[in-house]
């Protein structure tokens, strides 16, 4: 039985792992800012708006810990991601998605760093969607 074996540029191969990196740093970082954050609902800082009219209201204190413990979740996979392991690729992009839905639903408390956050975790799902599995291949 024969079996087909492709070959990848160089260039093409550093493209692919470049998209990776990139994801796994903004995942790290928008992940540490998750956290912070989540520490400033949890501790009623007065940098969130208060909504009164708003479908998904939720306590401020409960929406840190949610963007706490996603935060966290963000870091670790971020930092697996440098491993380019399609488990951590999938986790990422779960995360990411988990992540852009709850910048979502916080809109109104943080407005401006919702959007710039859902716009980073769109980012990171494109550049780990991108990349096929054969591109990362040795």
């Amino acid at each position: 039985m024969t079996q087909t074996v492709h070959r990848r540029s160089p260039e093409t191969m550093a493209a692919a792992s470049g998209l990776v990196v990139f994801a796994a740093i903004m995942l790290v970082i928008a992940g540490i800012l998750d956290i912070f954050r989540g520490i400033m609902g949890i501790a009623d800082d007065d940098l969130f708006v208060t909504t009164e009219q708003y479908v998904f209201r939720f306590d401020l204190t409960g929406w840190g810990w949610f963007h706490l413990i996603l935060g966290f979740l963000g870091v670790l996979i971020g930092a697996s991601l440098f491993t380019a392991a399609l488990w951590a690729r999938v986790a990422g992009v779960a995360i990411a998605g988990f992540l852009i839905i709850a910048n979502f639903l916080s809109l109104p408390y943080y407005p401006v760093w919702s959007i710039i956050s859902i716009a980073l975790y769109s980012f990171v799902i494109w550049a780990l969607c991108v990349v096929r599995p054969e591109t990362m291949a040795d």
